[in-house]
């Protein structure tokens, strides 16, 4: 079954406030190659799940699930994520799983946790030679699917200098990558007190992002 059926079957199961679910949904971590910290923020897809839970009335897993590129069951996770601060490195293999679940219809999300992003934009342009990164304006959807960020995207923490930007990549004008840059929204789900310096207002900003990117996901 293609993953953008599967999404038809159960996103009416997603709707605020709608009947019981058949699958609680989660969020996937990708497992990726290269000697990259993958498993770095361990708290925030969790706090994420709960709030996807307690805000929205979305029936998840409390804990993330873990998938590889070559792994079988990465067709079964409308949505991946990713993050680290260091190198991103695919195989040829791992090109070609990617590449398929993308046109089935998957979706990955690529949080920059300060260090990824050369080869992070290496690989992904390995996958999508002829569709590259494209910054998404401010007045995109992703920015308004629950909460509104007229300005784009909050800024969690200061890596790079300058404003945060969101990238993505549309296949057949279907947005299928997104990559948030300069902001490390992961940082700001994680527990309180992982990151002393985040006031509870900055890490209400990257909570509430998170939530409009996965509804956005699930809704698209």
């Amino acid at each position: 079954m293609k993953l953008k059926t599967l999404f038809l079957l159960i996103i009416p199961l997603f709707i605020i406030g709608a009947g019981p679910q058949s699958e609680p949904f989660t969020i996937a971590r990708l497992k990726y190659p290269g000697g990259g910290d993958w498993y770095r923020n361990p708290t925030s897809l969790p706090n994420l799940l709960r709030e996807l839970r307690e805000r929205l009335n979305i029936i998840s897993t409390q804990e993330e699930a873990v998938v590889a590129p070559q792994d079988a069951e990465l067709f079964n996770y409308p949505l991946i994520y990713m993050t680290g601060h260091g190198t991103v490195e695919f195989s040829d293999k791992d090109i070609t799983q990617l590449r398929e679940y993308f046109h089935r219809g998957g979706v990955l999300w690529a949080d920059d946790n300060f260090g990824m992003d050369k080869t992070f934009r290496k690989e992904i342009d390995r996958i999508f030679p002829n569709n590259p990164l494209q910054e998404v304006p401010f007045d995109h959807p992703v920015f308004s699917s629950y909460y509104q960020f007229e300005k784009g995207l909050p800024k969690i923490h200061e890596h790079y200098g300058g404003a945060p930007k969101l990238y993505a990549i549309y296949i057949k004008g279907r947005l299928t990558v997104l990559y948030t840059f300069n902001t490390d929204i992961g940082d700001g789900l994680e527990s309180e007190g992982v990151h002393p310096k985040d006031t509870p207002a900055i890490r209400e900003q990257a909570m509430k992002m998170a939530l409009d990117i996965v509804l956005f996901v699930l809704s698209s």
